[in-house]
């Protein structure tokens, strides 16, 4: 980013004025964050200590847990270290990085959660091709293709953002985003605009519209079924739905929140942050691993098999 100061820092002016107990604040972070931790790498390893959960479903729910702890780590450190020192500041490259992770998490949730929602699609309507269809290695290089195009896309809009003329330095949210970097700038710039609009379609309204469409033609077909199969089938779904909505609903006011500028209350900030990036981190695993029947008997069997040892 074009400044006259060679290496300028940007302040979080939040912080200043919303925390009188910062260390005891950030101690209650720590401690969530290591909560995060735990669960996601418990979901993790015992997906990939059990060989029969090598599947579609199961590979998918690992790189779910695993945006999660990224998103988690890039919110939940930033903030506990603006707590524990004197001046909130970081540097612009610092900045720029916590834009480039944060929209990398945000882009992995939602097509990682189309991908599961075109998998129980093709689960519950498609049966028979199922095996043929969502294969291992064809999930693999479809994250592969998603984690490219999300950090090949972000890089960019990182770049034009970096390209903007600094006016000024202070941000009045907890961490940088797009939307707050661009804001310093001394002008604005419809080519940022443009391409942010067509990252916004591409990364989060195809990915939900390919939700909707999953989830319409499962719902035309478990309505035509017995009433055991749509009990089956509901309880397969439940666990994606719940955190499809959650997430939804988490970025939706996200989203609300970057759009009205300034004049946001300090809680309102905190609470935006973490129902984005904490909550659905800790959330999504506990649901899967309460929901999906596989994954409880996966983990009580090492936990027996460790009692016993």
């Amino acid at each position: 980013m074009n400044s006259s100061v060679s290496d300028p820092l940007i302040t979080f002016t939040v912080y200043s004025s919303a925390f009188l107990y910062n260390v005891a604040f950030a101690i209650c972070v720590f401690l969530v964050y290591i909560s995060i931790l735990c669960v996601n790498l418990l979901l993790v390893i015992v997906i990939c200590a059990e060989s029969r959960l090598h599947r579609p479903m199961y590979i998918l729910l690992v790189n779910l847990a695993v945006s999660g702890m990224v998103g988690a780590s890039c919110v939940c450190l930033s903030i506990i270290k603006n707590l524990l020192m004197d001046k909130q500041q970081t540097s612009l490259q610092g900045c720029f990085t916590q834009v480039f992770f944060t929209n990398i998490y945000g882009g992995c949730i939602y097509c990682i959660l189309a991908l599961m929602a075109y998998d129980r699609y093709v689960s519950i309507c498609k049966p028979l091709q199922y095996h043929n269809i969502m294969t291992p290695t064809k999930v693999k290089l479809l994250l592969v293709l998603v984690y490219f195009i999300l950090a090949l896309s972000t890089a960019v809009q990182v770049y034009l953002t970096s390209r903007l003329e600094l006016c000024r330095h202070t941000v009045d949210k907890l961490l940088c985003d797009t939307i707050s970097v661009s804001r310093l700038s001394c002008e604005t710039s419809s080519l940022l605009s443009m391409y942010g609009l067509c990252c916004v379609i591409c990364v989060f309204v195809l990915p939900i519209l390919l939700v909707i469409l999953s989830y319409v033609h499962i719902f035309i077909v478990i309505v035509k079924t017995s009433k055991g199969f749509q009990s089956k089938a509901l309880h397969t779904c439940t666990p994606h739905l719940v955190t499809f909505i959650n997430f939804s609903a988490a970025t939706f006011f996200g989203f609300i929140y970057n759009r009205l500028g300034f004049n946001v209350p300090v809680a309102v900030s905190v609470l935006i942050y973490f129902n984005f990036s904490v909550v659905p981190s800790i959330l999504h695993p506990i649901i899967y691993g309460i929901k999906m029947q596989e994954i409880r008997l996966s983990i009580s069997k090492m936990m027996t098999k460790k009692i016993m040892q």
